[in-house]
């Protein structure tokens, strides 16, 4: 059985998940890296390298390719880490739904609504069904057990835009999934949170970081700067020590100040 704790990383491939897996491997995590293929495309380079970086660091690394946005993979999912690995003592569910076609909202399809819900919400609600169930059974098998949820989800989740509503509704609902699992599993002694970045310089189409970049320069986000996947997985980092371990609930946004009111 695993000596150290284990952290279970969805997203892991690439971005805000990668960095987060390399942030937990350097405080001391094992890491069940997930990704939807073990090999990487034209836009994730797949788990290898990651999975060597964190070994490098002393840690064990167990890739796993899953659909997480299919309820069906969590048992397996769940259970490859339990003989693996031992435990869970994070999840960090960072749900990748596939980009909507960028409709506006008069225009929305059904088959692209449901695909991006699966992605961004449903599937990681189960998912995170299936690892409390897990950390509630393993509460009386471990010693010294302190298991969190950590849901990344995005400033979408309160912030409207009329050409992607499939995302920000996706978006919106983890939030409160958040929510409701923190309510259910605070006497079960599980911590659960959100981190919701803003605006993060990861994997973004030249379109899109053209029109980010216009923002910036308005001024949008107060810091006057890009977030960048680190700020995040910095986070997630700090909730993994234990440092907010009276507030759980909390939702933690990475915006630059986005969500300062202003008149």
């Amino acid at each position: 059985m695993a000596q150290l704790p284990v952290a279970l990383v969805t997203g892991a491939a690439r971005g805000i998940g990668r960095s987060v897996a390399r942030e937990l491997a350097r405080e001391g995590y094992h890491i069940a890296a997930v990704a939807p293929a073990l090999a990487g495309d034209g836009e994730r380079p797949g788990l290898a390298a990651l999975c060597a970086e964190i070994e490098g660091l002393g840690g064990r690394c167990l890739p796993l390719a899953a659909d997480v946005a299919d309820p069906d993979t969590h048992v397996t999912l769940v259970q490859a880490v339990m003989d693996h690995l031992g435990r869970i003592d994070i999840l960090v569910c960072r749900a990748e739904p596939d980009a909507s076609p960028g409709r506006d909202i008069l225009a929305a399809e059904p088959d692209t609504f449901d695909a991006v819900l699966a992605a961004g919400l449903r599937g990681p609600f189960f998912l995170g069904r299936r690892v409390a169930t897990q950390m509630v059974a393993d509460m009386h098998r471990l010693d010294d057990y302190r298991p969190m949820m950590v849901f990344i989800t995005s400033i979408a989740a309160r912030a409207s835009s009329t050409d992607r509503p499939e995302y920000c509704i996706s978006q919106a609902g983890l939030s409160m999934a958040a929510q409701v699992f923190a309510h259910r599993l605070a006497g079960e002694g599980v911590a659960v949170y959100e981190v919701r970045p803003g605006i993060i310089a990861a994997e973004m189409p030249a379109p899109e970081r053209t029109m980010y970049d216009r923002l910036m320069a308005d001024g949008r986000v107060p810091q006057l700067r890009w977030g960048e996947p680190r700020d995040v997985a910095r986070c997630v980092r700090a909730l993994a020590r234990g440092d907010l371990a009276y507030a759980t609930g909390s939702v933690l946004e990475l915006s630059g100040g986005m969500q300062i009111r202003r008149l």
